[in-house]
């Protein structure tokens, strides 16, 4: 848990004064400030922005606090809020203890004291954070909703599925080669894997259930209200498979070992519930898991084998080639095994056989777009492309950017289909230098609108990505929410403590298409920039990196009366 992440602090104010006083004495890099000058606009604004910790001031002529805090905790989404309340006035030690039996954490008085506010603010900040990662690890721990009906009922009562989908995995031979390797390279490369895996279950909503040493499991039809849970598994299966086949050519063509998989898949009920007191875990039981494991058993390395039930379901969109009539290894019986060869190339992406396109990702209750893929063939193409040249705008600088997207993003409430499509104008923004470093903009766009329909794009999305990259011109002032961000994200490094080794690239690249300034020149240009040119327009940027950017402009200005004394 990162306990510098930045986080939104809601003051509810009536006075400005008060807002001012607070923010002077918290304010840092790590806590963006929001102002609400009524309980009602607070209310309004917490139904869209993620909220750690609440500032009230008890007396409002609308409504007073105690309303407020009562509010707060009949909303599932804000009962949990630390809020920490205060008074204009002295507040009586009646009025403090229904104040925290109405929900307040804490309270602090009148004059402020800079120390104590400090001090609490920390304990609750901390304990937010601590809050933050056991509820990220009961999530790992226990699917969404499963966590959902114990916090409410204390208990997940074990529940039967008639027609689930089991998804095995593991590695051939692996205890052979692990005997071979040092411990800390073994666990890495399991690590590397199952990482991967885990991305992949992601994409098509199927629930990790465990892993035992190189075995992963995997099911989908039980937690996710999704179609075709049989489909979404073989997808799985073969983007896992085509990993590992991949990894397996590049590790053989450099001479070094590699791990072969198997994979089975076999759909049917099964029973799901919680087992364990101390530690607990969810699990699922059945004929259906053992037939599951025995058909990867029956794999040949690098196979994907499947039973009848699953070969029923999906044979209209895979290649699929009969194996015949095998016996389960241990479970015993008979069962007829298919292999996926690929997925069915008119329901493919670009027609390769690996992704599902458009239409088939709306069957399965997918988004349209392939967010995923296409942020892996733009980064792909900027790595290969761009050339060495451009020391600022390199991939290095798009990964940057798009990760100060995701955090004003978060502060700012702007979330899924948003989202996405704000990420994707990222990544687009600056592909224009693979072509030219003047209105590289238009070439972005142009870009754009011609590679995301074939990630599932639709023409309404692709209109709001080329708006966003129509912002980032020095032109072009910025409206909405969305534009505002992308813009900052783009120059987030002006407030941050590493602006001096970024700009360095910066003048590198200046230079060599043709800009050389001399020292002096150097330091004016960014003062000119920083002072006169550049604005932050969200509210999260502003409060994260204004005072930054402040110091940097001090830090300058020391570097050219320096420079001035020297001459």
């Amino acid at each position: 848990m990162n306990y510098n992440h930045p986080i939104n602090i809601l003051i509810v104010d009536e006075s400005e004064k008060n807002f001012k006083a607070l923010n002077a004495i918290l304010k840092d890099s790590t806590n963006n400030f929001i102002h609400a000058p009524s309980p009602y606009g607070a209310l309004a604004m917490l139904r869209r922005l993620p909220v750690a910790i609440i500032l009230l001031n008890m007396d409002h002529p609308r409504m007073d606090g105690f309303e407020f805090l009562e509010t707060l905790s009949e909303n599932d989404s804000t009962k949990d809020i630390y809020t920490i309340i205060y008074s204009d006035n002295n507040m009586s030690s009646t009025r403090l203890v229904r104040g925290m039996q109405e929900g307040a954490v804490d309270c602090f008085h009148k004059p402020f004291n800079p120390n104590v506010i400090k001090a609490k603010f920390s304990v609750f900040k901390t304990l937010y954070f601590k809050d933050k990662r056991i509820q990220e690890l009961l999530t790992n721990i226990l699917p969404k909703n499963v966590l959902k009906e114990v916090n409410e009922y204390g208990q997940f009562y074990p529940k039967r599925i008639d027609n689930a989908a089991v998804l095995f995995t593991d590695f051939v031979q692996f205890t052979v080669r692990s005997s071979k390797l040092n411990p800390m390279e073994l666990v890495k490369e399991l690590d590397r894997y199952f990482t991967f895996f885990d991305s992949v279950m992601d994409r098509f909503h199927l629930e990790k259930i465990k892993t035992i040493g190189d075995a992963y499991m995997a099911i989908a039809g039980v937690n996710e209200d999704l179609p075709e849970p049989e489909i979404r598994a073989a997808l799985a299966a073969v983007e896992i498979r085509n990993y590992v086949i991949q990894d397996n050519l590049a590790a053989d063509s450099n001479g070094l070992p590699f791990w072969k998989i198997r994979i089975g898949i076999h759909a049917g009920p099964l029973v799901c519930g919680i087992i364990g007191n101390k530690k607990k875990s969810f699990d699922v039981w059945g004929d259906t898991v053992n037939i599951a494991s025995r058909a990867e058993q029956s794999c040949e390395p690098n196979q994907i084998t499947i039973t009848r039930p699953i070969a029923d379901k999906i044979s209209t969109y895979f290649k699929l080639n009969r194996l015949g009539e095998k016996e389960i290894v241990k479970r015993g019986g008979v069962f007829e095994l298919y292999e996926i060869a690929h997925l069915v190339y008119e329901h493919s992406l670009f027609g390769r056989g690996n992704a599902p396109n458009p239409d088939l990702r709306r069957i399965l209750g997918l988004e349209t777009m392939d967010f995923d893929l296409a942020r892996k063939s733009v980064l792909q193409k900027l790595k290969d492309s761009l050339p060495d040249e451009l020391y600022y705008h390199s991939l290095k600088h798009t990964i940057n950017v798009e990760k100060s997207a995701v955090l004003y993003a978060e502060l700012e409430g702007v979330k899924g289909i948003d989202l996405i499509l704000l990420r994707t104008a990222v990544l687009f923004h600056d592909s224009g230098y693979l072509l030219r470093p003047t209105d590289n903009e238009d070439f972005a766009i142009q870009m754009a609108r011609e590679i995301l329909p074939e990630f599932g794009y639709s023409p309404s999305e692709i209109i709001r990505i080329t708006e966003l990259i129509e912002a980032t011109k020095h032109s072009v002032e910025p409206r909405t929410l969305m534009e505002q961000i992308l813009c900052d994200a783009d120059h987030d490094y002006l407030g941050r403590t590493d602006y001096h080794s970024i700009a360095a690239k910066l003048r590198l690249e200046l230079a060599y298409q043709g800009t050389v300034m001399t020292e002096r020149e150097w330091i004016l240009f960014q003062l000119n920039y920083l002072e006169n040119e550049h604005v932050y327009y969200t509210n999260s940027a502003r409060n994260l990196r204004e005072r930054g950017k402040t110091e940097r402009i001090q830090e300058l200005k020391n570097q050219l009366s320096r420079l001035d004394l020297n001459n």
